[in-house]
């Protein structure tokens, strides 16, 4: 068992910032023209916009320490991390599919959804099954809340993105949905550092979560369940 390892605090925290300043940057570059409220996230990162190289760094290093958090975060279930891991791989895709400078694109909302899904999902599939020793961000009601969160986030960008009339803010939506995926690792990651004692999920390595305990037997201390009359060990004589 072992806590969080340190490094592991640098991408958690760099995610955000990446984030939003890569998009703020990218912004400043495209001049007072682009609405960021109405405007999607991807026109900055469009073939021939100013800050086209600025955002796909960006998403570059924003899909980079996805990938490092799902390496390192041994307290979260495989399943959790594997889906945070996919997200980061979406993020890396999507630097290879930019969106057009106007219109639609298939491909690149194809790959932003996946990268969707798989971060909504992740805080999910990474808690523990009703486990009191895990980390408060890896209990079940914390991560399914978080989740919703983002699903009532990704409902409110599509409603944007469809609805007659104005104003329309689908950029303000796209920006709270990416901001919140990319601030759950890091509550995640400093709750496990956080936590009292260290926790590994259940299945990780074969060990079962929480923490194990030891029995202190005669100045010797035991797991649960062993027996004390194992070989090599005399048990005291008992006095009438």
């Amino acid at each position: 068992m072992r806590k969080v390892p340190w490094w592991i605090v640098v991408p958690a925290s760099a995610a955000p910032v990446l984030l939003v300043g890569g998009w703020w940057v990218a912004q400043l570059l495209q001049g007072p023209r682009y609405d960021p409220v109405t405007t999607s996230i991807s026109v900055l990162g469009a073939y021939g916009a100013p800050g086209y190289w600025v955002l796909t760094g960006a998403l570059l290093a924003l899909g980079a320490c996805y990938l490092a958090i799902a390496a390192g975060l041994r307290q979260a279930a495989t399943a959790g991390r594997v889906a945070l891991g996919g997200g980061g791989a979406a993020s890396l895709a999507l630097t290879l599919v930019p969106a057009p400078s106007s219109g639609g694109s298939l491909h690149h909302g194809a790959i932003a959804a996946v990268g969707f899904v798989l971060l909504a999902l992740w805080p999910v599939f990474a808690a523990g099954r009703g486990d009191r020793a895990a980390p408060w961000a890896l209990r079940p009601g914390p991560a399914a809340a978080a989740s919703a969160l983002m699903w009532v986030g990704a409902a409110w960008f599509w409603i944007e993105l469809h609805r007659d009339g104005v104003p329309r803010l689908p950029g303000a939506a796209e920006r709270v949905v990416t901001l919140a995926q990319a601030l759950w690792p890091l509550l995640v990651v400093l709750s496990c550092a956080r936590a009292p004692r260290p926790y590994t999920a259940a299945g990780d390595g074969g060990r079962e979560g929480g923490v194990r305990r030891t029995v202190r037997l005669g100045g010797s201390a035991h797991p649960p369940g062993a027996d004390s009359s194992a070989p090599g060990r005399t048990r005291p004589s008992s006095r009438s």
